[in-house]
């Protein structure tokens, strides 16, 4: 490949960015041209675009007639007429590069364009790219994922806590059909495996194994939602082309469509790409097989992830919830050790002028007595909270968990694995925190909640002093820390502030769900006036106070509200008819 300009090797450690001074239009340029850089991304765009034509390549682009001609033959077909059942678009720079009177002098010339016109920059403002839940099934996450399964030439490894899209697993089936090697860490599994026949076998499990994808679990919660596409699974090099995908969000409907979510897919980070290669191939190595009649051999990574081939990039770390357990054979046991909520609580702890922080539940307790004590250093710094409404708690509910603990603390005694147990059971902080002067706001949405309808806040995004991002999978929980597999990615510096700032423009979008659109005040008045009272409602970002008088206006207009029934089928008692 010719000698491309600076910054893209810089953005995309390209290691194809040589000089190529053989001139000949009919050699073999494959080595130089790598499969799924930009660069090639956007000679194929150019080639593909039906507004390039015959003139174009010839008189702006500068090929020779001959070459010209051909690369509109291969696009058009047979009858040389675009749009139409014969066409054959490029997939490939190989396929490009095989039309004859093209190779290495057309290619550059193909690329002069498509950086003169634009279609580099688009390719390159798709390497790190942040989808916010959420959106239409088209533009969700889920269509994200899929395209770039379907870009993967050797291997794909998932480590995800729930998927059921069904463009996705399409996706995947493709990739084994292409001889692409896919392995995936699937929670589920550890569920369906106790189904048998053909229960067993149409699990989403089964299906997954059904399509020739190698499913495996660990003996903890796996929860980590991340993808490697094209990784350092056996190649060092491929950590400089690699895909990965990585965020708060499952490859589900519910995540795409109706929840709070983020998802990250950032294409040619290497030190990112090798430390969560190194994180699959440790769970991998000690994982459980899924058996569903499919015998699949265990291939693990051969290549070995020693800190020494980590790039150094200080814009990007990587907390990983593993280093928090040891391993025999396929058995994890927590050591107590808090990996990702200690530099968290750092965090906090050097905030200098915001903490915002977006997050389904806040049950860590190193986290949110960081946060209170940095209130009580700071009264002036903006620190903002906004939850999940199920991490509402009453004044009588705060006293119960409170006096639960204590109990479960002097049982525990000295016992430090009983004492931990007690920690891990999932106290709500939101409104002790909110108590020292926080401003906690909950994204409310039901009386009640459950998950048959919720529209959840379901982020795991810490910003501080707005430079700062963290963003993953981790719950903001003690559970989390010791129980489960989790992952937080920081990125700062000048780099990333794009990326940053477009979180930090999400938060307070969040910060105010509903004021706009007088979302409260509407209510209010149904539930003051209408014959039907809504119990499920449109999402809005309430404090403490306001929900808890909501809910005294909906038991006030809704006696039965609190009766067994309501409480034990929520689902079937969205609304209540007025007494």
């Amino acid at each position: 490949m010719r000698n491309l300009k600076p910054i893209f090797c810089a953005l995309l450690f390209a290691a194809g960015c040589v000089e190529d001074s053989t001139g000949s239009d009919e050699s073999d340029v494959t080595a130089g041209w790598k499969e799924g850089t930009p660069e090639s991304l956007a000679v194929v765009a150019v080639v593909n675009d039906r507004a390039v034509t015959f003139d174009t390549l010839k008189s702006e682009v500068g090929l020779s007639k001959t070459a010209a001609t051909n690369v509109i033959a291969h696009r058009d077909g047979k009858d040389a007429v675009g749009r139409t059942p014969d066409d054959d678009l490029y997939d490939t720079i190989t396929e490009l590069d095989a039309v004859k009177q093209v190779g290495p002098a057309a290619l550059d010339a193909l690329l002069d364009y498509a950086e003169e016109n634009g279609y580099l920059a688009d390719i390159l403002a798709k390497k790190r790219e942040v989808i916010f839940s959420p959106q239409p099934a088209a533009q969700s996450h889920n269509a994200r994922v899929a395209q770039v399964i379907n870009s993967a030439q050797y291997s794909v490894d998932v480590a995800m806590y729930s998927f059921s899209d069904g463009g996705i697993g399409t996706a995947l089936a493709d990739a084994v059909k292409r001889g692409v090697k896919v392995r995936f860490l699937f929670d589920t599994a550890s569920q369906d495996k106790k189904l048998t026949g053909t229960a067993l076998t149409n699990s989403k499990s089964g299906q997954l194994e059904k399509k020739g994808v190698d499913v495996r679990y660990v003996n903890k919660i796996q929860h980590h939602k991340f993808m490697i596409v094209d990784g350092p699974r056996d190649d060092a090099e491929r950590a400089q082309t690699a895909w990965i995908a990585s965020g708060s969000a499952n490859w589900s409907t519910s995540a795409a469509t109706k929840y709070d979510e983020n998802t990250l897919f950032m294409y040619g980070e290497a030190k990112l790409a090798l430390e969560l290669q190194r994180e699959f191939n440790l769970l991998w190595e000690h994982s459980r097989d899924f058996v569903s009649g499919v015998t699949f051999p265990f291939e693990l990574s051969t290549l070995s992830i020693t800190p020494e081939i980590v790039p150094e990039n200080p814009g990007v770390s990587v907390f990983l919830t593993s280093a928090n357990f040891t391993v025999k054979a396929d058995t994890f046991t927590t050591t107590g050790s808090n990996a990702v909520a200690d530099v968290l609580v750092k965090a906090i702890l050097d905030a200098k002028k915001s903490i915002h922080i977006a997050s389904g539940h806040l049950r860590s307790r190193p986290v949110a007595e960081a946060i209170k004590a940095k209130k009580a250093q700071s009264p002036n710094l903006d620190i903002r909270v906004y939850l999940d409404g199920q991490e509402y708690i009453s004044k009588s509910g705060n006293t119960s968990q409170v006096k639960d603990l204590d109990s479960c603390l002097a049982t525990a005694g000295t016992n430090e694995s009983k004492k931990r147990d007690c920690l891990d059971k999932g106290f709500l902080f939101g409104y002790d925190v909110s108590l020292t002067g926080v401003d906690v706001r909950y994204k409310y949405y039901a009386y009640r909640w459950d998950a048959g309808y919720a529209k959840q806040m379901h982020n795991k995004v810490m910003i501080v002093d707005g430079t700062d991002l963290y963003t993953g999978s981790y719950n903001l929980s003690d559970n989390a820390e010791h129980n489960t597999f989790e992952n937080m990615l920081r990125f700062r510096g000048p780099e990333f502030r794009d990326m940053v700032k477009s979180y930090e423009e999400r938060f307070e979008v969040l910060w105010v769900t509903g004021q706009a659109e007088g979302f409260l005040a509407n209510l209010e008045n149904q539930v003051k006036t209408a014959e039907t009272i809504p119990l499920v409602f449109e999402p809005m970002s309430l404090d403490w106070n306001q929900v808890t008088n909501l809910k005294a206006l909906i038991r006030q207009n809704c006696p039965d509200v609190d009766s067994t029934l309501y409480r034990t089928d929520p689902v079937g008692h969205q609304t209540c008819p007025r007494p």
